[in-house]
């Protein structure tokens, strides 16, 4: 057998004496020790592949991917967190064993792998079909790019193909044994969230402060016209097109917007309008997040298709690092909390590469999202009901007489977990919610941003919330971790 940690996670805290004290973590190590100096901490397993580099406030965060006769292994992952001197602080060992004779040549093709995926995505979207609800389409289609050739570690260690497609769920990761051909496992991916120039900023419902408003099918109006407001479009590359260093709409019903001039004033109605929502609100949250003084926090030009997806879902693919927004019921991307929800998303991704492999950090990524839509909602939302995800979108699918797809104060703890990603996510948002009430906004930020660096991609609650103490603790002392774990312990995260 290759020397491999097995899943799931060796994390240390080393100091140049040895001592495990700066983010108050153990570490264990293959054979179960402790390493004895930093020097031993910092030294690079074989078989990794050097992925990203991020740099948080604390210091640099180096992410490797594990590999295999040149193969990813898939979840196989290695971070060595270091600060600002140089010295590690942090190794989360992701690694998983593989049999050092494991033949890595396919006898399936990667087209055969790709169909085979495709139809049992179907299938199972079909047999989902409701008629109640959110609308759904369920055809699904491949993403862009070939099927992977991967590598799964564990007792069960074989070579598979990495496929990925498209439906009514959103984006399913497929594993196809390269050998035989048969389906060893299909998992929904993407993270759901039911869906300005001149925009809406951030709803109709909140700047009206109206929940009798209705989509009535896309059409204008003279009450929702009030409801919209002129902005300047800052940042853009001078193309015509909607595009700059953190927004790219890639891809778009109708077309994409292109306006020599750089003028994009719509109505509603007009398709173009959603993708000047896009734009405008993930820009003004990437200057916020560096006038916070992070500057790798999903620090790109992050891929849009807009209105492409019939069903009333919006999603984030981080297998093409796509944000999809959908266009059933209200259009998703006239609901500046959806767009903000789904950047959420994007951010966990960039930050920790394969974020979100357990089912407790699926759920905290839900409740990130929600808490993300609801603390950029703060500074425009004149204090209407802050905690109400979604007010404008969820029209289309709640009775009323209060419309929220969701809420950041559902009092949920831990005793109310059901295993379900968007219901248990409501238990991580609301502590963060109760954070931003304690911190303040912008420090709250400061703190979570900066925790979220010290994730592990299959990351818990509980581990979650220690280092985001820690984070509060290095960055503004020992009262503001106290605050920050009083609302973990009010969910019963710690």
């Amino acid at each position: 057998m290759t020397k491999h940690v097995r899943r799931r996670k060796a994390i240390a805290a080393v100091t140049a004496a040895g001592a495990v004290l700066a983010l108050g973590l153990s570490f264990t190590s293959a054979a179960g020790a402790a390493p004895t100096d930093a020097s031993a901490a910092s030294a690079v397993p074989g078989n990794l592949k050097l992925i990203k580099t991020k740099t948080s406030l604390l210091g640099k965060h180096y992410w490797y991917q594990q590999t295999f006769k040149g193969l990813p292994v898939l979840n196989g992952y290695y971070a060595k967190h270091v600060d600002k001197s140089g010295k590690v602080v942090q190794v989360s060992d992701g690694r998983d064993a593989v049999p050092a004779n494991l033949d890595v040549s396919a006898k399936v093709p990667s087209a055969t792998a790709t169909k085979s995926a495709n139809a049992a995505v179907a299938n199972r979207a079909a047999r989902s079909r409701s008629t109640g609800g959110k609308g759904v389409v369920p055809t699904p289609t491949a993403t862009q790019g070939a099927a992977q050739l991967v590598v799964v570690g564990g007792p069960d260690a074989r070579l598979v193909w990495n496929v990925t497609s498209r439906s009514n769920e959103g984006v399913t990761r497929s594993l196809v044994d390269a050998k035989d051909g048969k389906l060893v496992k299909s998992e929904v991916l993407s993270d759901h969230a039911d869906g300005r120039g001149a925009v809406f900023d951030p709803s109709p419902v909140v700047t009206l402060k109206n929940e009798d408003l209705l989509d009535n099918n896309d059409k204008n109006s003279n009450e929702l016209f009030l409801a919209q407001k002129n902005v300047i479009l800052r940042n853009l590359d001078g193309s015509g097109y909607l595009r700059g260093p953190y927004v790219n709409i890639k891809e778009a019903k109708g077309g994409v917007a292109y306006n020599k001039n750089n003028s994009f004033v719509f109505q509603r109605a007009n398709d173009k309008f959603e993708q000047v929502m896009a734009y405008y609100q993930v820009n003004q949250t990437q200057e916020y997040i560096h006038s916070l003084g992070f500057t790798e926090v999903n620090n790109e030009s992050q891929d849009f298709s807009i209105n492409t997806f019939e069903g009333d879902n919006s999603f984030y693919d981080p297998s093409i690092d796509m944000i999809t927004m959908g266009e059933g019921g209200v259009d998703d991307a006239e609901d500046a909390e959806v767009i903000w929800h789904e950047y959420g998303h994007a951010i966990q991704d960039d930050i920790v590469p394969g974020y979100g492999e357990s089912a407790e950090a699926g759920a905290m990524g839900e409740g990130f999202g929600d808490y993300w839509a609801v603390t950029m909602s703060v500074p425009v939302s004149k204090n209407y009901d802050l905690p109400c995800v979604m007010d404008w979108d969820a029209v289309s699918y709640t009775p009323g007489p209060k419309h929220c797809l969701r809420r950041t104060d559902t009092g949920k703890t831990t005793d109310d977990m059901v295993g379900q990603v968007h219901a248990d996510g409501e238990i991580w948002s609301h502590a963060l919610w109760d954070i931003h009430k304690a911190l303040g906004r912008n420090k709250a930020n400061k703190v979570i941003l900066q925790g979220t660096f010290f994730y592990a991609p299959d990351t818990s609650f509980a581990d979650a919330a220690r280092v985001t103490v820690q984070s509060a603790r290095l960055l503004y002392g020992k009262a503001a971790a106290e605050q920050v774990t009083a609302a973990f312990k009010a969910r019963k995260i710690l």
